[in-house]
């Protein structure tokens, strides 16, 4: 492949005087766990109130935040949570480790967000949640997903991992109306190494979440009377100090991604035989945690050679996700009555896309607008490679 140079991204995660600074707060205060600390709680209400949400509860990860809300939503055994067959994993086990069963649905093709009328076809009497991904921080169609749960009386978990900041119509993720769970995990958009949190809707969803998170013991309990069945969720004080850093450059970042995809989509257009990922024009506010594209067609050796030689050239390129169902995991427990190949017979676009799609790192997208140039020259040489 002839590159004239290797690409030069800035690294991740980022961090400057701010998380310092926070991380001496947190262990000065003497107090490292958020019962007896302060750097959670402030947390909690800046997470909130940048999402337009009344309660965010921080909890130890993403999977955790979402098999927490999918707990005090009324999942278990014997329910289903329908979820895009195109998604990271612990969309589906979050909901199958409460022994519910979770329900692929196809994607479209273009968002690779969940495909509404084939989750509308998948509702049963069964039914407990519908849980959108909002893929690479392109929001689904939430106003058609809030008229299906209108219709159905079957509520939405935004697995919103992606999708920090992001509106939808003006609307950031806790307006929408529905419960929400993000992920600080170190590759997402403002991390701690690891983390999550939940946003919630009412206060009541948010006490029973609180004291399932804290092993069902209430705040000001002094004599181990637990409530309800709980484990520890608890996220600690230093994560949430660094998270607090996080937070105050997050939408700086994302106007710089936005600004870079709006470069970096056009030229990889403009590359013969690749498709880049678009979104619903109503995500007004897209946080752009992949520059994903894919390849129509190549197959899925094919696509690997092809990140391959991307990551050799220096470019932070990954495969596409796994279609959960092409899993060995989403098979141990929890999984419907239908084989591999029946539901990738009514999941083409997942099936497909999982073999064809390339994404590549967001801080792809924070380098200058030359690199970016670079980028889709480097990509354009090693589709014509392979």
């Amino acid at each position: 492949m002839n590159v004239r140079q290797a690409p030069e991204y800035p690294q991740w995660p980022q961090y400057d005087a701010t998380e310092r600074d926070g991380l001496v707060r947190a262990l000065e205060q003497g107090q490292w766990w958020r019962m007896g600390g302060s750097e959670v709680d402030s947390f909690e209400r800046e997470f909130a109130e940048f999402h337009g949400a009344p309660h965010a509860l921080a909890v130890t990860n993403g999977t955790h935040a979402l098999e927490l809300a999918l707990q005090v939503m009324g999942v278990g055994p014997g329910c289903e949570v329908i979820v895009p067959a195109f998604t990271f994993i612990s969309s589906s086990q979050a909901a199958q480790r409460l022994g519910a069963v979770a329900v692929p649905v196809d994607v479209d093709p273009h968002t690779y967000n969940i495909d509404v009328a084939a989750a509308r076809a998948a509702v049963t009497e069964r039914t407990r949640v519908i849980m959108p991904v909002h893929m690479s921080g392109f929001l689904a169609d939430m106003d058609a997903l809030a008229e299906l749960s209108a219709e159905t009386g079957v509520p939405l978990l935004q697995d919103a991992a992606h999708a920090h900041a992001a509106r939808w119509q003006g609307k950031r993720v806790g307006e929408l109306g529905s419960v929400a769970a993000f992920s600080f995990q170190n590759g997402k958009l403002m991390t701690a190494g690891e983390g999550g949190a939940v946003l919630f809707p009412d206060t009541e969803l948010y006490e029973k979440a609180f004291l399932r998170h804290s092993c069902g013991r209430p705040r000001t309990d002094r004599h181990y009377k637990h409530e309800i069945a709980g484990s520890n969720l608890r996220l600690n004080e230093f994560s949430a100090a660094v998270l607090r850093a996080q937070l105050g450059r997050l939408e700086s970042q994302i106007r710089t991604r936005q600004e870079r995809w709006a470069v970096l989509s056009p030229l990889l257009e403009k590359i013969d035989g690749i498709e880049p990922q678009r979104a619903d024009e109503r995500t007004d506010f897209p946080s752009h945690y992949m520059a994903m594209f894919r390849v129509p067609g190549i197959g899925e050796d094919a696509r690997n050679a092809l990140v391959d030689r991307l990551v050799a050239a220096g470019v932070p390129a990954f495969a596409g996700f796994r279609a959960i169902y092409r899993t060995d995991a989403f098979w141990e427990m929890g999984a419907p009555d239908e084989t591999p190949d029946q539901i990738a017979e009514r999941c083409p676009h997942s099936e497909a896309i999982s073999h064809e799609s390339v994404w590549l790192h967001h801080r792809t997208l924070l380098a200058d607008e030359q690199t970016v140039h670079l980028t889709a020259e480097i990509v354009a040489d090693a589709v014509a490679a392979v």
